[in-house]
């Protein structure tokens, strides 16, 4: 095994040119060995020399097109691709073995006991996710790889500090779906080393899949499942062709069938609901679906028209609900697409969760998500996400209503459906933005990020499921109504200053504890919402600072 080193220097020497090699930055803890084995490290390093290039390359796409869109520039369908629209006979591959029938998908992190929980739960499909629901630390990247490993072999069992044990009881578990991380993060405690001697830190993407295809393809294939992977933060069809061909690549480098794994592409980028069915194409040896991720393709809004001016500006997070103009020409476009194309349209996750501990709560819980469930089901959606076991029965009466019998929506073409560029881009609402608006994002997005520091990816906040894709829906609003001069319903100008209040107040009210992390929260939502400067990302400077491991 790879044994860890420093990081070499970024500098090519004519010594150093002896790569490509991937090497072992981070602490190995207990039993990381049986994660990051030789052949592992090989395949990581592999897929790194054949696709970091394009990789970055794409990266670069994604800035320049931001830059367009913030100078004016709109995005509308592509003429380039056309061709691909208008050819009516192509289709994706579609389900895989234990795919056929995704009602409904509990989403959650890949630590032993919500591990445990999610195969328990009775939902058709799991949503293991390295992505947004989990803190990106050394221990959660790999100890996450290894409740997967165990979890897939029948081995996975987990016993808390009060002596109370998890098994797997479940005599029908879900079909396993690991999200990995997105194209734009790193993996800080793995180095590649290029053919040119020059260093830089691995592609988590590439980690994240790499390393839980390598060792479970084989072992799900026997199971009659296969390897299946949800992609997140795909902003062209582009990127897209990236995925295929890592795909590709990696089918060959284990021998198995081209075609086995199966993709759902989760569209929650502005620039990626333009090329839904171009997605499509350069994935359909591979695809299953397209998802329709809410939260963050609420934040790319923001994101992409922050500057834009006041027509561009939403108000309270609580108003942008799935019925406003721009969201249901998105997901109406997504299920029409889907549809035509022989692919599954899975809907989001409503934010709403039952807490055991206050039956009204709870009874306003159920309500909410079974109005977002009857909605998409509807709507022509296969199946929905859920966070959280108790709304499983909930989601799964709406879908039951609605298919009848069939595991799926598929022949419900929706014709009626046609979405022009515009419609994509009307951000009227017509509500104000509130002092408890303002209040509320501040709040959450500081008491996440104290979680998230701490190694918490999915947190219960205020009876919603926050996750990084919500807070980072609160910290763009606040940076936007800043940049963008907004008041209060009451008059209030958002300023700095009146955030500053409000961080302050925060703080004041938080139930501090020995080793708690409001302090380095409250100096990373400033950073991200309070700078001159526009963050892409509120984790990718928080990570580097404050989770990286050296020793």
């Amino acid at each position: 095994m790879t044994t860890p080193t420093a990081p070499p220097t970024t500098a090519p020497t004519e010594t150093a040119q002896q790569g490509p090699a991937l090497h072992i930055t981070g602490p190995l803890r207990d039993r990381f060995d049986e994660i990051l084995t030789p052949e592992a490290i090989a395949f990581l390093s592999e897929l790194h020399h054949r696709f970091a290039g394009r990789r970055h390359d794409r990266l670069a796409d994604r800035m320049r097109r931001r830059f367009e869109i913030g100078n004016g520039h709109d995005p509308r369908f592509r003429d380039d691709t056309r061709h691909i629209r208008d050819d009516a006979d192509w289709r994706v591959a579609g389900a895989g073995p234990g795919l056929e029938d995704r009602r409904v998908e509990i989403t959650g992190p890949t630590d032993p006991k919500m591990t445990i929980n999610a195969l328990n739960s009775g939902a058709k499909v799991w949503l293991a996710d390295q992505e947004d629901a989990t803190s990106p630390t050394w221990a959660n990247v790999i100890g996450g790889q290894l409740s997967l490993r165990d979890a897939i072999r029948g081995e996975l069992t987990f016993t808390n500090e009060a002596g109370k044990t998890y098994e797997v009881t479940a005599e029908q578990t879900p079909t396993i779906v690991m999200r990995p991380r997105g194209w734009h993060l790193t993996e800080k405690h793995l180095t590649f080393i290029d053919r040119t001697g020059r260093s830089m830190a691995a592609s988590a993407s590439l980690v994240d899949f790499g390393l839980y295809f390598l060792h479970n393809a084989k072992a799900l294939i026997e199971a009659g499942r296969g390897p299946y992977f949800y992609i997140a933060k795909l902003e062209s069809s582009e990127e897209a062709r990236l995925w295929d061909d890592v795909f590709t690549f990696s089918e060959d480098y284990i021998g198995i069938e081209h075609g086995t794994i199966r993709a759902t592409v989760l569209i929650e980028t502005l620039p990626a609901a333009f090329e839904m069915e171009e997605i499509l194409f350069e994935l359909r040896d591979h695809c299953a679906g397209l998802n329709a991720g809410r939260w963050d393709y609420i934040f790319s809004i923001i994101k992409n028209y922050r500057g834009r001016g006041a027509r561009f500006v939403l108000p309270d997070r609580s108003e942008v609900t799935m019925t406003v103009p721009f969201m249901r020409a998105y997901t109406e476009l997504l299920v029409k697409t889907c549809h035509t194309r022989g692919a599954f349209a899975i809907g989001g996750m409503s934010a709403s969760i039952p807490n055991r501990r206050d039956p009204e709560a709870t009874a306003t819980a159920l309500e909410k998500v079974a109005a977002d469930k009857k909605r998409e089901a509807a709507d022509g959606f296969d199946g929905t996400w859920v966070a959280h076991p108790d709304l499983i029965p909930t989601a799964q009466a709406e879908f039951d209503a609605v298919l009848d019998g069939r595991p799926n929506q598929l022949d419900r073409q929706r014709d009626d459906v046609s979405v022009r560029a515009e419609d994509l881009l009307d951000l009227r609402i017509g509500r104000p933005i509130t002092s408890k608006g303002v209040r509320d994002n501040v709040s959450v997005a500081i008491r996440y990020i104290e979680a998230w520091l701490r190694g918490l990816g999915a947190v219960a906040i205020d009876n919603l499921m926050e996750d990084a894709a919500t807070a980072e829906i609160s910290r763009s609003q606040v940076w936007q109504w800043i940049h963008q001069d907004r008041t209060t319903e009451d008059g209030t100008g958002i300023t700095p200053e009146y955030i500053e209040g409000l961080i302050t107040d925060v703080l004041a009210e938080a139930t501090r504890s020995t080793g708690d992390r409001f302090d380095d929260a409250a100096e990373v939502f400033r950073e991200v919402s309070l700078g001159a400067e526009f963050p892409a990302f509120l984790t990718t400077s928080a990570y580097a600072k404050f989770l990286v491991e050296t020793d």
